[in-house]
């Protein structure tokens, strides 16, 4: 790498700390903040997925921070095993990712303090509850629409995010068996026939595709791609490495394409393509406002999904990419809202133009751009290597 590259991404390393101490204690019950202005609350999901740009950093103030986190959360997890929204209040509820993200976090965090029983009964209550979000009993998770981070976006049945997760904190936590019997489910095809035979099970392998589907439920599926989900399932091991690298290679040409059409900024990758456009039988009328086509869920970039992506591509040995990346994702995580920032961390950025359109210093923006540093940086993907051997 260049001496200005370096210089570049050492910069945004500091500047990414910057952000998470400061966002490291906010107004509700001194937890953590969200973003640096726009969301003082500790929204549960974010300050989780965190976990791994704070294990980059090994920051006392961070790591305190985090065990915060997830102290309160169990003290604030339903009588069943659920896991609330927001930190600070057992009432919110209703979340699909919040559980399994809670299992990931907490199976991180015992690594990182080498406490191998940390939360014992929390974590015992939460694999208890996700036993039970299985409605066919075959391994498979499902989930209510807008119930996971795409808060702005259908999302029915057996989501690829979600279950990614599930996959990933059954590995961590050492739950081999019923991994393996999660990923062989997910490998099963999509079902596309008209009629669908009892003896046939849906799963969100994608025919003559090298990625997984968005969803699948019965005869019904997306097949648009989602950048995290398929990330997710390549850190963690779903998909077999023949995949994985055929997979990766999917999506920069895809990439290059929608450049070509104008759809896509140089350096950039959308976390959801292709947009759903008005008309379609995707297309709900309150995405008007809130999910224009790359925008928001519908293939705007975001910084953290950037990262798990950038982890994904060292994961497949991929490194030159990987390190090109990084870069591109340093360039966008410098523009910002606020024009007196040197680096913005924007929560979402336009996929046409790549303008910031969130809210500035976002923690998983600057958390997961620590961990997709230090994964470019060590040729490696800490927690998830040992998973995917």
């Amino acid at each position: 790498m260049k001496l200005e590259n370096k210089e570049l991404i050492e910069g945004a390393k500091k500047a990414a700390l910057e952000v998470l101490l400061h966002n490291a204690e906010g107004p509700f019950n001194n937890l953590p903040r969200t973003a640096g202005w726009g969301y003082p609350e500790p929204y549960t999901r974010d300050l989780l997925i965190s976990v791994l740009g704070i294990a980059a950093t090994k920051n006392p103030v961070l790591i305190n921070s985090m065990r915060k986190v997830l102290e309160t959360l169990s003290l604030n997890q339903s009588k069943k095993g659920h896991i609330p929204s927001l930190v600070h209040d057992k009432d919110d509820r209703g979340a699909s990712d919040t559980t399994p993200l809670f299992l990931i976090a907490v199976a991180i965090f015992r690594e990182i303090i080498n406490e191998p029983y940390f939360l014992k009964d929390a974590v015992n209550k939460a694999l208890l509850w996700m036993d039970y979000q299985s409605p066919s009993d075959r391994y498979l998770v499902a989930q209510q629409p807008t119930s996971d981070w795409r808060d702005e976006q259908w999302v029915p049945g057996y989501g690829l995010f979600v279950n990614t997760l599930v996959y990933t904190y059954l590995k961590l936590l050492g739950v081999h068996d019923k991994a393996e019997n999660l990923r062989n489910k997910m490998e099963s095809f999509t079902i596309t026939a008209a009629e669908a035979h009892h003896h046939v099970h849906e799963g969100l392998a994608v025919k003559n595709k090298p990625y997984y589907a968005f969803w699948s439920y019965k005869m019904y599926s997306s097949e648009r791609f989602d950048l995290l989900g398929n990330s997710l399932a390549i850190l963690s091991g779903i998909a077999p490495r023949s995949r994985a690298i055929a997979m990766t290679s999917w999506i920069e040409k895809e990439c290059q394409f929608m450049v070509k059409k104008g759809e896509l900024a140089p350096g950039l990758t959308p976390n959801f393509f292709p947009y759903i456009k008005p008309g379609e039988i995707d297309w709900h009328p309150r995405y008007e406002n809130f999910n224009q086509p790359g925008e928001y869920h519908n293939g705007g970039v975001w910084p953290f999904i950037s990262g798990f992506y950038i982890a994904a591509l060292v994961a497949v040995g991929k490194f030159a990419l990987a390190e090109r990346k990084l870069l591109d994702l340093t360039k966008t995580i410098k523009l910002s809202r606020k024009p007196e920032l040197e680096y913005g961390f924007n929560e979402w950025y336009k996929a046409q133009n790549g303008k910031p359109m969130g809210q500035d210093w976002q923690t998983w923006s600057a958390s997961n751009y620590l961990y997709a540093a230090k994964c470019v940086e060590d040729k490696s993907t800490p927690f998830f290597d040992k998973i995917r051997q």
